[in-house]
C-alpha cells in the first residue's frame, strides 16, 4: 500500500493503492516553473478508496470503485525524496510515472489529517540535503492571523490586519486590554466588540479570579476536562473499564473519550449521546469503529441522574444502563486487535479549547456535553477519579 504525490512532465500527480489496484489522479493545469516566488496550493487525498486531488482550487476526483478502501501503511512519512539505498530511491515502480527524482523547490505548511508538520531543523526525524527556502528572518508563520513579514535591520517587523496586534499579530485586539486573571484565556468576541474569559479548571468569576471546588462536573458546551491516568502503565489493556453518572437535557453530546485524540490511528473508547440515544464507539486498532447504538433509550436526555457503565473483555463489549444490560457484542471474533491503548488520557465533555468534537471524533459525535458528570471510576478502582486535580476550561460547579 502506498500513497505518492509527484510531479510528472509539470503536472501534479496523486497516485495510491490500497491493496488491489494503483489509482492515478493528475491536474488539469501544468505547474508553471518560471523561477518566480508563485506558491501553489495542494490539496490530495482520499475517502475510502475516493481520491481527490487539487490544485489551486482545481479539483479533479476518482469516483469510488468497488475494492478495498483503507491504507494500511507503517512506515515513516516522506517528503522532497524518498528513501536512499547507494544513491537509488527505494520507492516501488508504480509510485511514480517516470524514473524518480528527487524534488528541487520549496515546501511548507504540510497538513496531515488536520495536524500539521513542522518543517524545522529539529522536528523531523531525519533528512539530507534541505536549506531555508525563504533565506530571510522572515518565513511563512512569523507573523499570524495574515499578517505581513518586513525583514528590517535588526530582524523583521509586522503589518497586522485591523483586528489584530502584538508583535507577531498573535493578540487580538479586544483582547488587548483584557482583565481576565492569570487562571484564564481571552477568547475575543469580535461581533460585540469585547471579550470572555475561559477559565481554568477550579476558578470561576466573570475574570476568573474566584476560586472554586466540585465534586459534580457542570459542562457548558465548550468545556473540557483532560485526566492523565497515573496506573496506566500498570494496567491490563485487554481489559477495560468505565463507570460514570451524567445528567443532561440535550440530544447531542460527547461525554468521554478514552483516547489521545491525536490521529485516525489511536485506539480510543467513547460514550456519548447521538439524536437523543447513547452512543459507545471503541476501536482498538482497527481505525474503522463500530458504534454501539441502542435505540430503545431516549430516557437519557431528561434531565435525571443516569448511571453507565462500559466493560472491554478484549473484543466483547458490554454496556450497562442504569445497571441493566443493554449492549452485549464481539466486535472482532478474529481477536485481531484486543487491548485498549488509550495513552492513559481521558477527556470528559470534549477536547481543548480550539479543537471541534466533530472533526476529532470524524463525525461520531457532533458537539461538546452540556450537562453534569460524576463519580467517574476507572477499571476496578476503589476511588473515583478526582476530576477538580485534572486539567481543562470551563468547568463549573454542578452542586
Amino acid at each position: 500500500d502506498f500513497l505518492c504525490i509527484s510531479l510528472v512532465n509539470g503536472f501534479a500527480q496523486l497516485r495510491y493503492n490500497l491493496g488491489d489496484k494503483t489509482v492515478i489522479l493528475q491536474t488539469l493545469q501544468k505547474v508553471h516553473a518560471s523561477g518566480n516566488t508563485t506558491w501553489h496550493s495542494l490539496k490530495a487525498g482520499r475517502v475510502g478508496n475516493e481520491g481527490y486531488l487539487d490544485l489551486d482550487g482545481i479539483n479533479v476526483t476518482q469516483k469510488a470503485s468497488p475494492g478495498m478502501n483503507a491504507l494500511d501503511t507503517h512506515t515513516d512519512f516522506f517528503v522532497g525524496g524518498g528513501p536512499l539505498v547507494n544513491n537509488l530511491f527505494t520507492v516501488h515502480k508504480t509510485c511514480v510515472e517516470n524514473e524518480p527524482t528527487s524534488f528541487t523547490g520549496c515546501i511548507r505548511e504540510i497538513v496531515i489529517n488536520n495536524r500539521e508538520l513542522k518543517l524545522t531543523a529539529t522536528d523531523p526525524k531525519g533528512g539530507a540535503n534541505v536549506g531555508d527556502c525563504d533565506g530571510t528572518v522572515c518565513g511563512y508563520t512569523v507573523c499570524k492571523n495574515s499578517g505581513t513579514c518586513q525583514v528590517e535591520n535588526s530582524g523583521f517587523s509586522c503589518s497586522c490586519p485591523q483586528e489584530w496586534t502584538g508583535t507577531t499579530c498573535e493578540q487580538s485586539i479586544y483582547c488587548s486590554q483584557n482583565m481576565c486573571g492569570s487562571h484564564a484565556l481571552c477568547i475575543p468576541q469580535p461581533f460585540s466588540f469585547s471579550y470572555t474569559c475561559v477559565c481554568a479548571l477550579g476558578w470561576s468569576g466573570k475574570y476568573c479570579d474566584s476560586k472554586i471546588k466540585f465534586y459534580i462536573a457542570k459542562f457548558v458546551g465548550n468545556s473540557y476536562i483532560k485526566y492523565t491516568d497515573p496506573f496506566y502503565g500498570k494496567r491490563d489493556l485487554q481489559y477495560s473499564r468505565i463507570s460514570l453518572n451524567f445528567t443532561t437535557n440535550q440530544t447531542d453530546g460527547l461525554i468521554v473519550w478514552m483516547g489521545k485524540s491525536e490521529d485516525e490511528d489511536n485506539d480510543f473508547l467513547a460514550i456519548g449521546i447521538a439524536n437523543g440515544t447513547l452512543k459507545v464507539v471503541i476501536n482498538l486498532g482497527e481505525r474503522i469503529a463500530v458504534p454501539l447504538m441502542h435505540s430503545k433509550y431516549f430516557t437519557c436526555c431528561d434531565g435525571r441522574w443516569h448511571f453507565v457503565t462500559v466493560v472491554q473483555n478484549q473484543t466483547c463489549i458490554k454496556v450497562y444502563f442504569d445497571e441493566e444490560l443493554i449492549l452485549f457484542e464481539d466486535i472482532d471474533p478474529q481477536r485481531k486487535y484486543t487491548a485498549l491503548n488509550y495513552g492513559g488520557i481521558c477527556y470528559f465533555g470534549g477536547f481543548e479549547i480550539g479543537k471541534k468534537v466533530n472533526i476529532v471524533t470524524t463525525g461520531l459525535f457532533q458537539k461538546g456535553f452540556m450537562g453534569k458528570i460524576k463519580d467517574v471510576v476507572l477499571f476496578q478502582d476503589s476511588r473515583k477519579i478526582q476530576l477538580m486535580k485534572a486539567e481543562g476550561y470551563n468547568i463549573y460547579d454542578g452542586n
